[in-house]
């Protein structure tokens, strides 16, 4: 998770370099505000106000879900479609939930390909991609539902023998032995 957090400051490190000055100021203006929000939820923590109370609880909360968000960014968005990409550039996802929840950033092969298509352009892109070239989005980020089945059932069978032969085999137990 530090990894995350790390990689996500050098990612604003190298736009702050790379970018213009007008974008720089803008950079600058949003990570003001993030301080300031930041200030107003500490500051709000001390009064005994309800109302006071509990936006300094809700403006917390919201601090710390954005941080672990920005702290996972590493695993979900760089590992998680790159890894163990062998033939094919990088991996997709082309469930439309997962899709939506994730604001089609697992479109990660069209966005490797054609990285200037805008993110709510890419479910277009990847239909034609998949007619074009199935071949280089044969790799998906998550596994299919039947795959997670099979994976929790032979993981569940798994315990399950473990636990049967720890309760046939009474003698390696201290307990079972005092009490048998």
């Amino acid at each position: 998770m530090l990894g995350g957090v790390t990689y996500r400051l050098d990612i604003y490190r190298q736009g702050l370099r790379l970018s213009s000055r007008r974008n720089q100021r803008i950079a600058y203006l949003e990570f003001g505000l993030i301080v300031l929000v930041v200030l107003v939820a500490l500051v709000l923590t001390a009064f005994t106000i309800p109302a006071l109370a509990m936006l300094a609880q809700i403006l917390m909360y919201h601090i710390l879900t954005m941080t672990l968000a920005n702290a996972s960014v590493g695993i979900i968005a760089v590992w998680g479609v790159h890894h163990d990409c062998d033939e094919t550039i990088a991996r997709t996802e082309r469930n439309p939930l997962v899709n939506l929840l994730t604001f089609n950033l697992l479109y990660h092969v069209e966005h490797h390909l054609f990285p200037a298509v805008p993110s709510n352009h890419l479910p277009a892109l990847a239909k034609r991609l998949d007619a074009a070239a199935p071949h280089l989005t044969k790799a998906h980020v998550l596994p299919s539902t039947a795959v997670a089945i099979d994976f929790i059932h032979n993981r569940w069978n798994k315990l399950k023998d473990k636990y049967q032969n720890n309760n046939n085999n009474n003698s390696d137990c201290p307990i079972r032995k005092r009490f048998a």
